[in-house]
């Protein structure tokens, strides 16, 4: 008998981006179709780089200006040391000069960062794709002015394969289900429809969150779906079904021959002179068909399934598949298995 948990979940993607530019400009290029499929690194949209790269030769100027200052400054340096130590220069002008040639390094450094800088706003103008995954609808037009970190960003880039479900389980449960995690490492569930009839996918959760929500008793657990086919779409309503495990040898029977009175469940057990018993029985799980019976019942006991109204103990029953003609009132019945 597999103990199967139903809980409702909500499909959500494992890598959700909003696509940002990080720099500012005219929108030139838009090279996306909405709802494509993309890879990590494909070019998306471009940012007119005409400004950055205008600014970029003008550091680079900058930075031949000052590297030959620079070349200068050491000749003369080399120069001043070779006086001193003939004693034909003052010691302060020699010095001064090493302090220039050091002065200089600096502005090459820092001008060779601002070169970097403005090749790395050059880069920014292309705007990538940040991972795989179907691009939603565009937010923004070509032509359009973009300014850096805007709101809403150039599209939503959703990660479909795989996809993630999450769903809550009651803290009553967590000790089985976290009992199962630590002994197999995950377990199967079974993704189905907001009408919980029509399966979509098979996935496997392996994660549990790592608190217990206080508000609503509930836990988080995250099953992962390979999502070939698309199925499973983001922010979609669906009904988790976690298998914990499976119950073996175990007596079952039709869950329609459960009865409740004073003492608990009880079932109409047929004996072999066809008379009917009230038998007391302790259940387990059931999955709305059968019931697991815990004791009271033993392997191949019959027990009455339909027209319990009419039955008292010590009545005496006919089998509707033992006769020839099935009689309305008649009680039916069905061996345990």
């Amino acid at each position: 008998m597999p103990v199967v948990l139903t809980e409702l979940g909500t499909v959500v993607p494992i890598t959700n981006v909003t696509v940002q530019t990080r720099v500012e400009g005219y929108l030139t290029d838009v090279l996306f179709t909405e709802g494509q499929h993309v890879h990590k690194g494909d070019l998306l949209a471009i940012i007119d780089p005409r400004p950055y790269q205008v600014l970029l030769d003008q550091y680079e100027g900058q930075l031949a200006r000052d590297k030959a200052q620079l070349a200068q400054a050491r000749v003369d340096n080399g120069r001043y040391q070779r006086l001193i130590k003939q004693d034909s220069i003052d010691a302060k002008t020699a010095r001064d000069q090493e302090f220039t040639v050091e002065q200089l390094e600096g502005t090459v450094k820092s001008d060779q960062a601002l070169v970097d800088a403005q090749k790395l706003q050059l880069v920014y103008c292309h705007i990538v794709a940040p991972v795989d995954g179907r691009i939603g609808i565009r937010a923004v037009d070509k032509g359009n002015y973009l300014s850096a970190g805007q709101s809403g960003g150039l599209a939503v880039l959703t990660q479909m394969q795989p996809i993630s479900v999450i769903f809550t389980l009651p803290q009553d449960q967590l000790p089985q289900v976290a009992e199962q995690l630590r002994a197999t490492g995950s377990l199967p569930v079974e993704a189905w429809d907001s009408s919980n009839t029509k399966k979509i996918a098979d996935g496997t959760v392996s994660v549990l969150d790592s608190q217990i929500d206080t508000a609503t008793g509930t836990v988080r657990l995250r099953a992962i779906y390979t999502n070939t086919d698309e199925h499973l779409f983001p922010n979609q309503f669906v009904n988790a079904r976690l298998l914990v495990k499976t119950l073996q040898d175990v007596i079952l029977v039709p869950a329609a021959s459960l009865q409740t009175g004073p003492s608990g469940q009880f079932v109409y057990v047929v004996k072999d002179d066809n008379t009917v018993d009230v038998r007391t029985v302790t259940i387990g799980i059931s999955d709305g068909t059968r019931t697991v019976v815990s004791s009271g019942l033993k392997v191949g006991d019959r027990v009455v399934t339909d027209g319990t109204d009419h039955l008292r103990a010590g009545a005496k029953v006919t089998i509707p598949a033992a006769t020839k003609t099935d009689k309305p009132d008649t009680p039916a019945g069905t061996s345990a298995q």
